[in-house]
């Protein structure tokens, strides 16, 4: 860019300049839904007061693709909108994210059918996959807080050697872990 080509060495001002830059990415994230199904339920619910997307710098989700940078596909996608998830992918200002969320959205779930995609990451490249059926939000949480980990590091998304984006491909392990009940089921 221009200051980087100005400064020859790898001085305090660039390397200070280049953490500020990062560090205002990762805090206005601005997520675009791609919400068809429950998991799009435990997406509206990260912006309740209860958990409050707000406290990450998110709480303008935009339903333009051309002012979001982090798009999150939430539960199953079918063949017919497979072509305007990938459209609004494009149209997605560069850097962008995507957060694939629920297993509808990541393997096709249950879905195993001629009109469910199995998993949007055939079609557009997955930064991190969201585990659950549906996620709580708290998970979602986590692969926010992912991507925002691999911003303050890195900064931009990898490219490949062609040039093309590569997708970080980080999956989330689950943290819900189902409790015996407390008074055993009799039939009787």
């Amino acid at each position: 860019m221009g200051i980087e080509a100005a400064i020859h060495a790898e001085g305090f001002l660039t390397t200070q300049l280049q953490h500020i830059i990062n560090w205002a990415r990762r805090s206005s994230l601005w997520p675009m839904p791609f919400a068809t199904a429950c998991c799009g339920i435990e997406l509206m619910a990260t912006a309740s007061s209860r958990y409050d997307i707000a406290r990450f710098g998110m709480e303008r989700m935009g339903f333009s693709p051309r002012q979001s940078d982090l798009l999150i596909v939430a539960g199953r996608i079918a063949i017919k909108s497979m072509p305007v998830l990938q459209r609004i992918y494009m149209q997605m200002a560069e850097p962008k994210w995507v957060i694939s969320m629920g297993a509808c959205a990541s393997t096709g779930g249950v879905f195993d059918t001629y009109a469910v995609v199995q998993g949007c990451d055939q079609f557009i490249p997955v930064d991190v996959y969201v585990p659950g059926c549906p996620p709580r939000p708290e998970q979602l949480f986590e692969g926010i807080m992912a991507i925002q980990r691999h911003i303050d590091a890195e900064g931009m998304p990898p490219k490949g050697p062609d040039g093309k984006r590569v997708p970080l491909g980080i999956a989330l392990q689950p943290t819900h872990a189902p409790k015996p009940q407390p008074v055993p089921l009799t039939v009787g």
